[in-house]
C-alpha cells in the first residue's frame, strides 16, 4: 500500500528495520524498471541495501526536502504518535522525517496500541558523562511513574551498542507513557540526551497489516 503513495520523481526518505527493509526491496524493483526517484537513507544499513539495488541516493546538505519518508514503528497509538529506534537509527530516522512534507508508517497490527510504552523507549545519549545522564534519566523516570528501569543497549558482541552517530543508547521501560509531550521535553533538557525516540506529531498516515486485511489510519494534521 505504501508504495501506491510514491510517484516518479519524488524525493524519499528511506526507514531502517524489517518492515522498511521490505519497501525498499519493493523500491529497487521499480527502480529497475525505470521508475525515478532520489533517496535518503536514515541508516548505513538501508544505505547499503539501497546502493545493492542501485537506488540513487542523497543527503540533507544536498537537497533541503523529502516528499515523503516511510518508515516502521516498534509502536503506534491511533493519534499516530509512534516509539521509535528498536534498531538503533532513531536520530537519523527523526531527521529525515522532519525534513519530510509527510511521514507514512508501515507495520503489523502487533505494534498498534491504545497508549505507548509496552515496548521500551530507546534515549541516544553522548558517550561523555553516561554516569550523570543516566542518573538524570532515571530521576525523570521516577517523576513519570515509569514501571520498568533503564538499560544500557548491548551490541551483539556484549559490547555497548553505537549508533551510526557514535552514540550510546539506554531504553526505559515504562509500561505505559501517560505524559509523552512531558516526558519528551524532560528528557531533551537533560543535556548528555540526543534525541529519543518518541515521534509525536510527525506521522499522518499508516498502514497496519491485519488478519482482515490492510488498515489505514490517518489524523489531520
Amino acid at each position: 500500500m505504501a508504495l501506491t503513495q510514491v510517484e516518479s520523481g519524488m524525493r524519499l526518505g528511506l526507514g531502517t528495520g524489517s518492515t522498511a527493509k521490505h519497501f525498499v526491496e519493493l523500491l529497487g524493483e521499480r527502480v529497475a524498471q525505470g521508475f525515478d526517484c532520489l533517496c535518503v537513507p536514515t541508516s548505513e544499513v538501508t544505505a547499503a541495501q539501497a546502493r545493492s539495488l542501485d537506488i540513487p541516493l542523497t543527503d540533507l546538505d544536498t537537497i533541503d526536502r523529502l516528499d515523503i519518508t516511510i518508515d516502521g514503528a516498534d509502536e503506534l497509538d491511533l493519534a499516530l504518535n509512534l516509539i521509535k529506534g528498536g534498531g538503533g537509527a532513531l536520530l537519523r530516522e527523526k531527521i529525515v522525517a522532519a525534513a519530510s512534507d509527510q511521514m507514512i508508517v508501515i507495520a503489523d497490527a502487533s505494534k498498534l496500541v491504545e497508549t505507548l510504552g509496552r515496548y521500551p523507549l530507546p534515549i541516544e545519549v553522548n558517550p561523555f558523562g553516561l554516569g550523570a545522564t543516566r542518573r538524570s534519566i532515571e530521576a525523570v523516570l521516577v517523576a513519570q511513574g515509569a514501571e520498568g528501569g533503564l538499560k544500557l543497549r548491548l551490541a551483539a558482541t556484549g559490547e555497548s551498542f553505537v549508533t551510526d552517530g557514535g552514540h550510546l543508547i539506554l531504553d526505559a521501560f515504562f509500561g505505559r507513557i501517560s505524559q509523552p509531550e512531558a516526558l519528551s521535553r524532560a528528557l531533551l533538557d537533560i543535556p548528555g540526551v540526543v534525541q529519543h525516540g518518541l515521534f509525536l506529531n510527525m506521522c499522518k498516515k499508516a498502514y497496519v497489516a491485519t488478519a482482515d486485511g490492510v488498515r489505514t489510519i490517518l489524523t489531520e494534521r
